[in-house]
């Protein structure tokens, strides 16, 4: 029996080995310079950042829309900052750590109190 849905897309990433890394040190970097605060809840994850990162969080999204595209963004910005919301899909419960701690890792290393823990 076939599981999966023609309508929902795979739960994976589609970036090779190299990119991944790669993208992972981009978000790294942007996490240190801009993020403000962080708190997730299930599946969704709410991040803030510095207003003047408001064009790299854009291109974060842009990028993460291409190779995860099971994951759901919600971009807004506020006159103090801007705010991401990322929502998974049920059938990516069990990686949900994973998938949300490429978001925050660099500012939980840094424990911050401004970021709830997602574990």
């Amino acid at each position: 029996m076939d599981m999966t849905s023609p309508s929902l897309p795979p739960i994976a990433c589609t970036l090779a080995p190299g990119d991944y890394r790669a993208r992972l040190a981009w978000i790294a970097e942007l996490t240190r310079d801009a993020l403000q605060g962080s708190e997730r809840r299930g599946l969704v994850l709410e991040l803030r950042y510095a207003l003047d990162a408001a064009d790299r969080v854009r291109e974060m999204v842009r990028m993460e829309q291409a190779c995860c595209a099971f994951l759901a963004f919600d971009l807004q910005e506020t006159p103090r900052e801007v705010r991401l919301t990322i929502r998974a899909p049920e059938g990516a419960r069990g990686a949900i750590a994973l998938l949300f701690g490429q978001f925050v890792a660099w500012a939980a290393a840094r424990g911050t109190r401004e970021h709830t823990p997602i574990w």
